[in-house]
This record gives structure tokens, sequence and C-alpha cells, in this order.
């Protein structure tokens, strides 16, 4: 499928203001599909930019400003061509699983911190498929579709796996936070992904950026489901960020010098091409 996707997010200043440093997270990974063409305009503009890859492998623009301002306009805009990722060739070791090839899997497990709850929870829907990997991350995402009301809430971190579970709703980042918890509880490698998703869901039809989850499945590789949907991530979905946890993955990373408030808006535009 192709995307040609905008992106522009604009803060105002009830005074002028000198800009931080910023982190700016609008770029695909470079995993993510063809990259056909790409742009991200900055106002005002920085006097040093760089790109670079993050410890988790996302392309970050770091930018530094000067003098004052009474806003911040970031513009991105890209076009991709992505292509579903073919079935597994081989069925995959029972759970738990080892951990990812590269060793990092330390950062992406931590089953300690999950809640009793969610443990509870994961441990039981293993228990029903045997402990077939595949099976149990099928059976997951369908139950976390099914059981968790989905809400749009624009502001506001993912709450803890164990609250969403509790309440029965949540925003996708919620639903994400508890699908890799509850890997995580089994000693499965998960991560969060935000990006993009063709389908626009919204009662009013308004865009926003979406999160899903991936786990690392030996023989397999990082695997992705979108538990909002209930399906698999196939060529439907773009993934700017993947890391531990939904902070490294957040669109601005910065702040501002000055006795101001501060307001957002954005707007996001996706056109795709399934031909």
């Amino acid at each position: 499928m192709r995307f040609s996707v905008r992106h522009q997010t604009r803060y105002r200043y009830s005074r002028p203001v000198r800009l931080a440093a910023h982190v700016l997270r609008f770029n695909p990974r470079p995993d993510a599909g063809r990259l056909l063409t790409r742009a991200l305009s900055l106002e005002p503009a920085p006097v040093a930019r760089e790109e670079t890859l993050d410890a988790f492998g996302n392309l970050v623009t770091r930018v530094a400003f000067a003098g004052e301002s009474d806003g911040f306009v970031i513009d991105s805009r890209f076009e991709l061509e992505v292509v579903a990722p073919p079935p597994p060739k081989t069925a995959p070791p029972p759970l738990p699983w080892p951990g990812v090839p590269d060793g990092s899997s330390a950062v992406y497990c931590g089953r300690d911190d999950v809640e009793e709850t969610v443990r509870a929870f994961a441990a039981t829907l293993a228990a029903q498929c045997g402990g077939d990997a595949l099976a149990f991350l099928d059976r997951l995402n369908e139950r976390l579709f099914v059981d968790i009301r989905h809400d749009i809430r624009t502001e506001g971190a993912a709450r803890p796996a164990a609250a969403t579970l509790a309440l029965g709703h949540g925003a996708c980042r919620d639903v994400t936070n508890l699908f890799v918890a509850a890997c995580r509880s089994l000693g499965a490698p998960a991560r969060f992904v935000s990006g993009y998703q063709a389908q626009a869901d919204t009662p009013d039809g308004r865009r926003h950026l979406h999160a899903w989850p991936e786990a690392f499945v030996p023989g397999v590789g990082w695997r992705a489901y979108d538990p909002t949907h209930g399906v698999t991530v196939g060529d439907g979905h773009v993934a700017l960020c993947a890391a531990p946890a939904q902070a490294a993955t957040m669109p601005v990373e910065g702040g501002y010098y000055g006795a101001a408030t501060s307001t957002l808006d954005y707007q996001v535009e996706i056109e795709t091409d399934a031909s």
C-alpha cells in the first residue's frame, strides 16, 4: 500500500519564548517500507539540525534554536510504500521465549514490573493456547479487541496496564501498553510502536497518530498486532518509532524557556493507494 502523509503540528505561546533543543520523531522507521519522498520543515528555522538513529533504531531529527518566537510549527510530509510481512515459515518454540538476537531483550522485557492481575490474565490465555506462541498472540489480540472498548483521548500518557484491564476501555496507547505488559509477563520481548494507519475510525473522520504493539518471536522476528482493531499488522500501518515504552516514541520532545502558556493543535492527512 502506498501512503501519502502530511502531519502539521502547531504550538502557540502567550508571549515570546526561547525554544529548547528538541527531538522530533516524524520520520518513518528505516524498516517501515520503501521511502519515496520526505520533507520536514520547521518555523522558526533551527540553527542546528541533525538526523540520526536513536538507541532503538528510529530515525530522529535533533534541532536547536536561537532567539525568541511566539510559535513553533512542524510540517512533516512523506510518501512511502509498505509491503505486508510474509507469514511465518516455521513454528516458533513454545512459551516462554528467549531474548532477541542482538542481546537487547532486557530493555523489552521487565517481567518483574508487570502487575499481578495482568500476569494472571496473560497466564490464562497462554494456558488456553497450550504454550503455542503465535496462538497466544492471536488470542491476546482478539481478547483485547473484544474486551477493551476503544476511546479517543488526545492528552495524557498511556495508562498502566492493570488500570486499562480493570476499566475495560482505553485509547490505542492504553491497549498497546496492556498487550506489551501481557507479553512481558511471560518473558516475551515486546515493544511500543507509534505511527499511522490507513483506516480512519473516529466519529468525525479526523486522523490521529496511532499506537500498536510488536512482540519478538524466535524464528519469525518482530511481529506486529493492532488490538485496537483486532487485526495483525500488514501493509495498512506505517511505523514511525518503536521503543520499550511510549515516552521514547513521542513525536515532539522538548520545551521552552519563558513565562508563557502554550497551546497545541495538529492536523494529520493521510491518503492511501492499494494498487
